[in-house]
């Protein structure tokens, strides 16, 4: 949907509504927790998708643009159990959180989307997986040679490798099984299966931002003295997973500071 159309659709709505779904177009592949009060609200098909997933009730919020709104909630103080629901599932959630005050506002108070909660960037110990480490990995590929890095993000460790042959990418993802696997829009799916596949910008991939990205992260001005310098495809993976974890997080991630 072009700019046009979406700002014809939003203005149709009530404020609050448009405050929605202006927020909702910039996060339209996962679910949006939408804070109203004590409640993290859904509306429309994420509201559907809720319903079914976590068995709640599925019910309407008045009208906006003529029709019945859809809507599905759970409660502020049991989130964290139903975003491990959700996690465990698959699933990624955008936590869109009120920032104003509702007594001071004339229109919808102020929103903003703090974090998203992905299945392989949990640090929570609530939402951690005991069992095993929780991982968060990004391949590059060219041709037969691949690059692949991994990221525990709750205890900080980044790992990178490369290496050649198919059987050996699907025993690297068969051993370390991470619960999201990033490659770039438009490429084959690599062999084996994360829980979540999530496609990224090729240009997040790109050698030279994801240099520059990975110094600035560490500190260095070269990557040498990690062993990964002549290490381009390994490179461009770990490049394009700091993106996403600093894309997710919203916030810096200073404890990582090793490859």
């Amino acid at each position: 949907m072009d700019n046009k159309s979406l700002n014809e659709l939003v203005n149709s709505h009530t404020p609050v509504m448009q405050q929605y779904l202006r927020i909702k177009s910039r996060h339209p592949d996962v679910l949006l927790f939408y804070r109203m009060g004590d409640f993290y609200e859904l509306f429309y098909d994420d509201a559907r998708r809720a319903a079914a997933l976590l068995d709640i009730t599925l019910t309407a919020r008045g009208h906006s643009a003529g029709q019945p709104i859809p809507m599905a909630g759970v409660p502020v103080h049991s989130v964290e159990a139903y975003l491990a629901r959700l996690v465990r599932k698959g699933e990624s959630v955008a936590i869109c959180e009120q920032l104003g005050d509702p007594s001071q506002s004339k229109g919808p108070v102020e929103r903003e989307v703090v974090r998203i909660v992905t299945p392989g960037t949990v640090t929570d110990a609530a939402l951690l997986d005991e069992r095993h480490d929780t991982l968060v990995a990004a391949l590059a590929r060219d041709g037969e040679r691949f690059g692949l890095a991994w990221l525990d993000l709750a205890a900080g460790r980044f790992t990178v490798l490369e290496s050649s042959g198919a059987s050996a990418l699907a025993a690297e993802i068969e051993r370390l099984k991470p619960a999201e696997l990033l490659i770039p829009e438009g490429t084959i799916e690599p062999p084996g299966r994360a829980t979540a596949q999530r496609t990224r910008p090729p240009w997040h991939f790109e050698l030279a931002s994801a240099s520059r990205l990975l110094t600035d992260q560490l500190g260095t001005l070269d990557l040498k003295g990690f062993g990964a310098d002549d290490l381009p495809l390994a490179i461009c993976a770990a490049g394009a997973l700091l993106q996403y974890v600093r894309d997710t997080q919203k916030t810096a991630v200073p404890h990582i500071r090793g490859l």
